[in-house]
């Protein structure tokens, strides 16, 4: 027996992240019927997650180098953000009564810091101009016919639409419904889509056992890290991160990631270096730690002579071995270069976003399926990535514009 079907005038979208919910917006806007589908209780889940700390709405860095963030995608992610970039965001955002402002690091934040107010008003005013929400849908996949199959409280249901559009995000927040599911059932349909790997993420490193045991947790602030980008230069960047009992993580990590992760994909492993004494010249080290100790232990000495302790000489430890050798141009050297050897990214249910999904190749400049007309698809599920810092949020809400003002064009047509 087939299920209840409903025949739908307008656009579905299935999904109620960002992307799915600023193409409802502008669809709705022009005339279009709107219906959007969620498989959580309620939508925008991991938009207040994101803004549980403090919601960065975008980034004030001026365009291109705000386009540069999106690596190999900036061509195309820069196409989005003509359409609406980090400053119309903000605008949008004053729009719903939020104020935003630009933080000492430069990104941009409401004023409240909240991520509900703004969530709060923003579906309230899609329900008063007539958005149709249901939650509790899980999509299931196409019918034969190319309606939507969803799972719901009351059993599967089907939705046949004029124009379908998907915003089902990556894989790294399962709990709140970006789990991935969708890769399987798209692949199944002939649809392009690579691989989703974490991204903005930790690694592993293979800590001894009395060091993961002593220091997981323990913040190093500041270093600068040195590594090699996917293009061979080298790159250094001064941040904060943290040793977790599987290896590093935290936003200076998580600021190269994309290339670690690359070059784990293909040599097996990647080199971080850590410059854990920065301010401290290399050579006036190595004086300082020449000088006689007398009876001091080497601890004391490190401490005395170059500030280093707790963490940062349990790092020594691990890659000079036991016992420390009290050589200062070898300690020097490793203070200024740590090497950490790391072996793998954590799972991606841990990490802040993904990589990899619709390859946009498969799609045209409206972001439709070339092989299914009438399917749009934004937001995550697309085959690009970005740092943290507003660029994420910024890429969603730019792709769900675009598409959604391409699938009013679609149904008008």
């Amino acid at each position: 027996m087939s299920p209840p079907r409903s025949e739908l005038p307008g656009l579905a979208i299935v999904g109620g992240g960002p992307a799915g919910l600023i193409a409802a917006e502008v669809a709705r806007a022009a005339g279009v019927e709107v219906e959007l589908f969620d498989a959580k209780g309620s939508v925008g889940r991991k938009f207040l997650i994101a803004g549980k700390g403090g919601l960065n709405l975008t980034h004030s860095e001026p365009r291109p180098a705000f386009d540069a963030r999106y690596r190999e995608r900036a061509r195309e992610v820069g196409r989005w953000l003509d359409d609406f970039d980090a400053d119309a965001l903000r605008d949008w955002a004053r729009g719903l009564g939020v104020e935003t402002f630009v933080g000492t690091s430069g990104r941009v934040f409401p004023t409240d810091l909240k991520a509900a107010p703004l969530l709060r008003g923003w579906v309230r005013r899609l329900r008063e101009a007539g958005v149709r929400f249901h939650v509790q849908h899980r999509w299931t996949g196409w019918a034969d016919d190319g309606a939507l199959r969803f799972d719901t409280p009351d059993g599967e249901r089907e939705y046949a639409a004029r124009a379908s559009l998907f915003a089902l995000g990556g894989a790294s927040w399962p709990e709140l419904g970006s789990d991935g599911a969708w890769v399987v059932r798209f692949r199944d349909a002939g649809i392009d889509v690579t691989t989703l790997r974490p991204s903005n993420c930790g690694f592993d490193v293979a800590w001894t056992p009395h060091f993961a045991q002593r220091f997981a947790g323990a913040p190093l602030k500041p270093v600068i890290a040195h590594w090699t980008d996917a293009s061979g230069i080298e790159r250094a960047l001064q941040g904060e991160c943290v040793v977790s009992a599987a290896g590093v993580e935290g936003s200076l990590v998580y600021a190269m990631s994309a290339d670690l992760r690359e070059s784990i994909d293909r040599d097996g492993h990647a080199l971080l270096q850590l410059d854990l004494v920065p301010g401290r010249d290399e050579a006036m080290l190595r004086a300082a730690l020449a000088r006689p100790r007398g009876g001091r232990s080497l601890s004391d000495h490190l401490r005395r002579a170059a500030g280093v302790h707790g963490v940062r000489a349990g790092l020594l430890h691990e890659a000079l071995g036991h016992p420390l050798t009290d050589d200062p141009v070898r300690l020097a050297s490793a203070l200024k270069r740590l090497p950490l050897r790391l072996v793998a990214p954590r799972p991606i249910d841990e990490a802040i976003s993904s990589a990899g999904g619709v390859r946009l190749e498969a799609l045209d400049d409206g972001l439709m399926l070339r092989q299914r007309p009438g399917t749009f698809v934004a937001g995550e599920m697309l085959d690009w990535e970005a740092p943290t810092g507003g660029y994420l949020l910024t890429a969603c809400f730019a792709s769900g514009l675009r598409a959604g003002r391409a699938a009013v064009r679609h149904l008008r047509a």
